[in-house]
């Protein structure tokens, strides 16, 4: 337990100013400062950095599939009506349905891209994708206007100039037409948009129903280019990976979102790895800046110290008061540096005051996601550094000798 002597001394000396010693005033507040904009800056910087993260991944999961059953050969997989059920029998998966890839040709009007065709479940893959609808609907089945539904990304129904209610034709070549020259050609309805502000996906992907993607890649009964895999719990996704890939033969493998998008997820773990280590330099330099706030609150006072000294405190006495001193500074500007952030988390929340280019970072935005744990971390770390820094100050004041510095400044 601390000595309240110590304690009141350190209290008084943080909290009450000298006449005449306003230069020693603003070394204090400036110490002060630099710890709160370490300590904010620090918070900010792991909050932006979280919210990345929990955005992009966010986004991946919710428009890929958790995990992907597929073929090394260019042959489809067979016998799906029994793979399925084997599937969907292995500890950790929800879901599983089959789908169909390929390339095409998609056309609006007088537009004509290249795009990626994926057939799925009339009533929609495993994906999140409905909360990811931006205009219309999401919705495979037969439209109003006596055509089946289609959903494609912002980006390439902005190419296409095309909207909700629009006409779109599909064109296949498949390799089983013995004429192909001639390719397989089907007209659908846009039914719906979505967003994801991921380029690769908003601008490749259109997806329409198991049934007229099978009819356009002449795919038979029972075949699939794909698997596609739901588990239960997302925090699973690599050991169930791992346990399907014992049980499923050449030459069918699987593969896992995080191995899929690796790219992606590899960006941002170095955001996360580099930007805090980076930003806590800017604590470290703020808490050794102690050295020269606290010495020269020591140099201040050193009349004070030979009083003490003269009425019975002890060197130890003298070291707790300094370093009591130096911890009260940390910890203002440690409070100050937290209020910083919970202000910046709530200005960025409510008013979107950094804006980012979509094209570049996947959103319109920058998220914040503040994590308790990093605010302990955070406080623990600023503490330790200030007592580290107030420590060798502290331990000058205490070697000082009463009888010098009673008579000092005469």
């Amino acid at each position: 337990m601390f000595n309240r002597f110590e304690w009141f001394i350190a209290r008084r000396y943080f909290s009450s100013g000298r006449k005449g010693s306003s230069f020693l005033s603003f070394i204090k507040i400036m110490a002060i400062a630099g710890v709160a904009v370490g300590a904010a800056g620090l918070l900010i910087a792991l909050s932006i950095v979280h919210g990345f993260k929990s955005t992009i991944q966010e986004k991946i999961l919710g428009f890929g599939n958790h995990i992907v059953v597929s073929s090394y050969t260019s042959s489809p997989i067979a016998r799906t009506d029994t793979l399925l059920p084997f599937l969907l029998s292995v500890d950790g998966i929800e879901n599983a349905q089959a789908a169909l890839m390929g390339e095409g040709m998609v056309q609006a009007s007088s537009f004509v891209d290249g795009t990626l065709i994926k057939g799925v479940h009339p009533d929609g893959d495993l994906s999140d994708l409905r909360s990811y609808i931006s205009s219309g609907e999401y919705n495979l089945g037969m439209m109003d206007t006596g055509r089946p539904g289609l959903v494609m990304g912002k980006r390439l129904a902005r190419t296409l100039s095309a909207e909700p209610g629009s006409t779109i034709t599909l064109y296949t070549l498949s390799e089983r037409r013995e004429n192909r020259d001639l390719p397989e050609i089907m007209q659908f309805t846009l039914s719906g948009i979505y967003h994801t502000g991921i380029d690769i996906f908003d601008d490749a992907y259109v997806m329409i129903a198991f049934e007229h993607a099978a009819r356009l890649m002449e795919m038979p009964p029972n075949r699939a280019h794909q698997i596609d895999l739901q588990v239960a719990d997302i925090n699973q996704i690599r050991f169930i990976h791992a346990d399907l890939n014992q049980l499923i033969q050449f030459p069918l493998y699987a593969e896992n979102i995080f191995q899929t998008y690796s790219n992606i997820f590899a960006w941002i773990d170095l955001q996360e790895q580099t930007i805090p280590f980076v930003i806590s330099i800017m604590i470290i330099v703020a808490a050794f800046n102690l050295i020269g706030a606290i010495l020269m609150m020591v140099l201040e006072r050193v009349r004070d110290i030979g009083v003490l000294k003269t009425v019975g405190a002890t060197d130890r006495n003298i070291r707790r008061v300094f370093l009591y001193e130096g911890l009260f500074v940390g910890a203002a500007g440690l409070m100050i540096g937290i209020a910083i952030s919970l202000l910046f988390y709530w200005l960025q929340t409510t008013f979107a005051i950094i804006p980012l280019s979509e094209d570049n970072y996947f959103m319109d935005t920058a998220p914040v996601e503040p994590h308790l744990l990093d605010f302990f971390i955070v406080s623990g770390v600023t503490m330790f550094l200030c007592a580290a820094a107030s420590w060798l100050p502290a331990r000058y004041a205490s070697k000082t000798d009463p009888v010098k510095v009673i008579q000092f400044g005469r």
